[in-house]
C-alpha cells in the first residue's frame, strides 16, 4: 500500500529502510526532541519493524511506521507513524521525523497531510492529535501550518532525557480537516 501525495510517497517501513532509518535517528539533532535517544542503532530499527508487522496496520494501541519516500528520487528521507488509542478507536496519536538534510523544505507538510487524509478516511477517526516540547519551534509551528489547534500546555509533566520538559498537546477534528 502507498499513498501519494504531492512530492512524496508513504508506504510501510521495510527491510530495506532500515539503514538510512537508523542513520537518520542517529543524528543527535534529528533524536533531540524524540523519545529515543541518539544513536539509534540496526537492532532498534529491527525491533520497531518486527513489532510493528507483528500487528495489523490499526491495531488499537500499536504504533505502525509509515516511510516517507521522496518520489522523485525514490530515497527515504523520513517516517511518519501513528497509534489509535486502546482505549477509543476514533482517536488517533502521530508523530513524524524527518532527515535533517530534508527538514524545512515542506516534505514533512505533505506528508502530514497525506496521513491525515488517509486516517481520517480509513479509520473513521473523529481526532487525530500530537505532542511536541515546547522548545521544539519547527514542530508546533507545522502542526498549526497543517490546520491544528493547541489545547493545551503541559508544564514540566516528563522527566525527559536528563531533565523535566514541558509540551504542547495539538489535536484536529475530521471535520475541521474536512471544511480546511
Amino acid at each position: 500500500m502507498t499513498i501519494e501525495y504531492g512530492r512524496i510517497i508513504l508506504r510501510p517501513l521495510q527491510e530495506i529502510d532500515l539503514v538510512k532509518f537508523s542513520q537518520y535517528r542517529s543524528d543527535r539533532e534529528v533524536a533531540r526532541f524524540q523519545s529515543w535517544s541518539a544513536p539509534y542503532s540496526l537492532a532498534q530499527g529491527r525491533e520497531l519493524l518486527t513489532r510493528m508487522l507483528g500487528n495489523p496496520m490499526g491495531t488499537p494501541g500499536e504504533w505502525f511506521s509509515f516511510a516517507i519516500i521522496l518520489e522523485e528520487q525514490g530515497v527515504l528521507i523520513g517516517d511518519c507513524a501513528f497509534q489509535i488509542l486502546a482505549n477509543d478507536g476514533l482517536q488517533a496519536q502521530f508523530g513524524i521525523t524527518l532527515s535533517r538534510e530534508f527538514q524545512g523544505k515542506g516534505y514533512a507538510f505533505e506528508a502530514i497531510t497525506a496521513l491525515f487524509s488517509f486516517l481520517f478516511d480509513r479509520f473513521n477517526l473523529h481526532r487525530i492529535f500530537a505532542v511536541c516540547d515546547v522548545k521544539n519551534i519547527a514542530s508546533y509551528t507545522l502542526l498549526e501550518r497543517v490546520g491544528m489547534r493547541r489545547e493545551a500546555t503541559f508544564v514540566e509533566n516528563i522527566f525527559f532525557k536528563g531533565e523535566w520538559g514541558s509540551e504542547y498537546l495539538y489535536a484536529l477534528l475530521d471535520r475541521e480537516w474536512k471544511n480546511r
